[in-house]
């Protein structure tokens, strides 16, 4: 069985919801995507009865303090006790930021554990790993803020995208076209791009995602990286998502599962 594990669906300064990362899980692994800002990480890797020893893949997508922070966190909780190797998949960007964050906000001696049991994987585009029996191809989602990596995987024969956090670069339509399953961030309704400046910090609404997406023939959509500001803010999304977009769509809430082999 296949699933996402949504750990949050937030942007960087949501308070209801936690910043975006999830959890890819199968039979064989747990491989954590991002990890968001804070040591909410912890607490949430274990309400879903995550054992945080189990996390030995980890990709951070880019070097933003709501996908890096985390990381520190997980080093700090398991830094002391650690006896095996993480594997952490990520731009060089992101390794600097980790290696002069780590120096400042923890010392010298978590420095030391993280150069001796994380294996750092520097990515570079089209680079491909496998990771719990899937073989993951990484990519330069050619981000206008700062350099930041997506990836794509394939379950039966069907292709799987995760497109980073800013919206689709015209430069990969043509690599996203006719995918099955992409999840690709949507910072807001429509209505109120206004209020939230979402293409001024290289985001998309529902509908401008929505209507890329379905122009690109994608069977399944799933929309994270949004505001909070909403208690309806699934029921709203999904009504002007379907509005633009012919297949499925997901709105997940924090903490919801998806089990992506059934879709």
């Amino acid at each position: 069985m296949e699933k996402i594990i949504m750990l949050g669906t937030g942007h960087g300064m949501t308070l209801d919801l936690y910043n975006t990362c999830f959890v890819l899980q199968n039979e064989e692994e747990n491989f954590l995507i991002d990890t968001g800002g804070g040591a909410e990480l912890i607490n949430r890797l274990l309400y879903k009865n995550i054992d945080l020893d189990s996390i030995r893949h980890i990709f951070i997508s880019h070097s933003h303090i709501d996908h890096i922070m985390g990381f520190l966190w997980l080093m700090k909780k398991q830094g002391l006790k650690l006896d095996y190797y993480i594997h952490l998949y990520c731009n060089d960007l992101v390794y600097e930021n980790i290696i002069m964050l780590i120096g400042l906000v923890l010392n010298q001696k978590f420095l030391d554990i993280f150069k001796k049991y994380v294996v750092v994987h520097i990515l570079k585009d089209n680079d491909s790993y496998t990771i719990g029996g899937n073989t993951y191809t990484f990519f330069d989602i050619l981000g206008k803020g700062v350099k930041q990596f997506g990836f794509e995987w394939m379950i039966d024969n069907k292709k799987y995208m995760f497109l980073g956090d800013e919206s689709l670069s015209k430069e990969l339509y043509s690599r996203v076209e006719n995918a099955y399953f992409v999840m690709h961030e949507a910072f807001c309704l429509d209505s109120e791009e206004s209020i939230f400046k979402a293409y001024q910090k290289n985001h998309s609404t529902v509908k401008s995602a929505c209507c890329v997406l379905d122009s690109l023939h994608v069977k399944n959509v799933l929309l994270y990286h949004t505001e909070d500001t909403h208690k309806n803010r699934k029921e709203l999304y999904l009504e002007e998502a379907k509005k633009s977009f012919k297949g499925h769509v997901f709105i997940p809430d924090d903490l919801e599962e998806i089990e992506i082999n059934s879709i």
